[in-house]
């Protein structure tokens, strides 16, 4: 028989056999809620406000019977409204035996996500017919599908007991697993960093800023190896400055030790070329991806995030070098309101892709301007949006860069400017320029305050 396009995707049936597993083994909402059911997800009205009663029992710590779920639905006025008494002892009497019960919870959902499709679809289409911005059609297609992707369905504001109840499972997770903990963390590589910031967290934006020259797009990169390679994560590089070939190259001269000059002008011996080859293979497996187109927008990124999210099964950390070679969406006139419109976009993708964004930020010629030329939050160029939006705020200052003279050759303070989970101050690295990698002190050279 040729489907029926007038009535949605629905399956009473199933939905009678979930409500009527609840009342004969109130322990089979343990199934329910694995399965992400919701009382939306019901078809029919009437099962729909059964089952958020059943909900509210639930919560309750109440037993769910014929008794109490009318006794509920009649606190809320709608015992009338779905039949009354007797339509649910009908249900509870609709199953005979509970032994193919498992698989009605997952059609109820089933046929709740084709609904949401089409009503996503036909949203698509008012949008089109109202003439609505053609960027802004695509953002909202890509948003909605991707939501549907990852079945986000859940029921959005939730109470601080409705929290601390997952909570409470992670904290005894932490006390008997540590390493479980640990394992899903995404780390800087550098213990003095990590110490201080805990990692980076999957809805952080974390800020890595300097002056022209002082080695962040090198820093970034150390970064990046060291959770790829490391860690075993996947790692993104937008790069709007520099070609892919630039970055491997500097990649390749990092983590095979061959000198960057002797890449860039083709001078390599056969040992040079031995060492590249290991690195190679290192690198083979690594899940490291790069993007150097530039006119990169917030939708824009947005788009190829989830695109690669979705086909790599995940996404662990995303580097953007650097925030103020990206564009708003509109031309606005004002280079502060964009770069605002910029870092607040960041901040919700990162919350809304559940992974970290470390973002490469320019400083403002005012550091060079300073007797003291370590740079502070204020020097962070065309916007105090950035340090808003941030979850953490590092900034690179290298003494030989102003004193070409100072015995401190190499040596880079790495500044945590802000922290919004912890304590600020400075951790002194060691950069070997020659093979664009920086490298931690021993222990005893941090300052934390």
């Amino acid at each position: 028989m040729p489907a029926d396009y007038n009535t949605p995707p629905h399956n009473l049936e199933a939905e009678k056999g979930v409500i009527s597993w609840v009342l004969m083994d109130n322990e089979t909402m343990w199934i329910f809620e694995g399965d992400g059911i919701l009382h939306k997800d019901f078809y029919q009205k009437e099962h729909s406000s059964i089952y958020e009663a059943i909900h509210q029992l639930r919560k309750d710590h109440k037993t769910i019977d014929v008794i109490t779920l009318a006794d509920q639905l009649t606190k809320k006025g709608s015992l009338s409204e779905i039949g009354g008494m007797d339509y649910l002892y009908e249900l509870s009497g609709f199953l005979i035996s509970t032994a193919p019960c498992a698989e009605y919870s997952k059609i109820v959902k089933e046929k709740s996500l084709l609904r949401q499709v089409l009503k996503v679809c036909q949203q698509i289409t008012g949008d089109a017919y109202e003439q609505k911005d053609t960027i802004q059609i695509f953002d909202d297609i890509e948003r909605r599908v991707f939501e549907l992707t990852q079945n986000q369905l859940g029921e959005g504001i939730k109470s601080l007991e409705e929290i601390l109840k997952g909570r409470v499972e992670e904290y005894m997770a932490i006390v008997d697993n540590p390493e479980v903990v640990n394992a899903k963390k995404i780390n800087s590589g550098y213990r003095s960093i990590d110490n201080m910031l805990a990692g980076f967290k999957p809805w952080e934006l974390i800020i890595l800023a300097a002056r022209p020259s002082m080695g962040k797009t090198a820093f970034a990169l150390n970064m990046l190896t060291n959770v790829a390679l490391q860690q075993k994560k996947s790692v993104v590089m937008i790069s709007l400055e520099m070609s892919s070939e630039s970055i491997v190259d500097r990649i390749m001269s990092e983590v095979s030790k061959v000198p960057m000059y002797k890449i860039s002008k083709g001078d390599l011996s056969n040992e040079d070329f031995a060492q590249m080859g290991e690195a190679m293979e290192e690198l083979g497996g690594a899940k490291i991806y790069l993007d150097d187109k530039g006119g990169l927008t917030i939708p824009v990124l947005k788009s190829k995030l989830r695109k690669l999210k979705i086909e790599k099964k995940g996404l662990d950390l995303v580097i953007i070098d650097y925030l103020q070679l990206m564009h708003a969406t509109s031309f606005i006139g004002n280079r502060t309101q964009e770069i605002s419109e910029i870092s607040r976009g960041l901040k919700e993708l990162a919350k809304e892709l559940e992974v970290p964004i470390l973002a490469l930020s320019q400083l403002s010629r005012a550091v060079e301007q300073r007797v003291d030329k370590k740079p502070q939050l204020s020097d962070l160029r065309e916007s105090g949006a950035i340090e808003q939006d941030a979850d953490a705020v590092l900034m690179l200052h290298r003494e030989d860069y102003y004193d070409p003279d100072t015995d401190k050759k190499g040596a880079t303070d790495v500044c945590i400017r802000k922290n919004r989970n912890g304590a600020v101050g400075e951790i002194e690295l060691h950069f070997q320029k020659e093979i664009m990698k920086f490298t931690e002190k021993e222990k005893g050279g941090d300052k934390t305050y």
